[in-house]
């Protein structure tokens, strides 16, 4: 039917407890809550909104302008296809292997940090239960973040004697850290920190400091917590 709306439709997981915060967050920004699935530990928000339709006059021109590439793309072709006939000997004659392979992109770009993303910039200087930890959390759930932090505290998970629960914030004051988010290693032990660099120490323990390279998880608005995965812990 022509007048039958379409959505584009988002799933978004939230830490129990800050279902409502992501709910009102989404709303904000145009998105219906269709349906909600609780877990133990998080929830699956599922959202949707109406598709925004090209409005007529630009769909027309887009098709105008698609019709004379593919003419413009045509003739080209023939051109060429005759160019190549005629100068088939001296291309073959130019040709030669690449000694340089083509560049690809570099996976340390994608590393999120203070240097290349002004956002994390401004994070590692926002309080602990800022709106910003749960914008950040959202937005880039799932990549990689690298910042020079240190060991706030370290204690045992549970009732384990070998996996702990480590609180690191961003700069070099351990114990002492009074801003930046209260970043949390959750459930892990020190083989998991995949700790490098020239000295590796037989154990780590609160001050301690580090280049943390992390997974984003989820920001826990109840507790101010925001939760990350190590990747790499480099001593410095």
């Amino acid at each position: 039917m022509a007048d039958e709306i379409k959505y584009e439709y988002k799933t978004v997981r939230a830490v129990r407890g800050t279902n409502g915060v992501m709910i009102s967050k989404m709303q904000k920004d145009g998105w219906e809550l269709v349906e909600q699935t609780q877990g133990t530990l998080r929830s699956a928000l599922s959202f949707r909104r109406p598709k925004k339709p090209l409005p007529w006059p630009l769909i027309g021109a887009l098709a105008a302008v698609l019709v004379i590439l593919a003419v413009i793309i045509g003739v080209a072709s023939a051109l060429s296809g005759e160019g190549e006939k005629q100068d088939k000997p001296v291309a073959a004659a130019r040709e030669k292997p690449s000694a340089t392979p083509t560049p690809t992109k570099s996976t340390a770009a994608e590393v999120i940090t203070p240097q290349n993303n002004p956002e994390f910039a401004a994070l590692l200087k926002a309080d602990s239960c800022d709106d910003a930890n749960l914008d950040f959390a959202t937005k880039h759930a799932g990549q990689t973040v690298a910042f020079n932090g240190s060991i706030v505290n370290m204690v045992h998970h549970g009732d384990h004697d070998t996996r702990y629960d480590f609180l690191l914030g961003p700069g070099d004051k351990g114990p002492n850290t009074t801003v930046g988010p209260a970043f949390k290693y959750e459930d892990v032990n020190t083989l998991d920190l995949k700790l490098t660099g020239k000295k590796i120490p037989a154990a780590v323990g609160a001050g301690d400091k580090f280049r943390f390279v992390a997974e984003v998880g989820e920001f826990n608005a109840a507790s101010c917590l925001f939760l990350l995965d190590p990747v790499a812990t480099e001593v410095r």
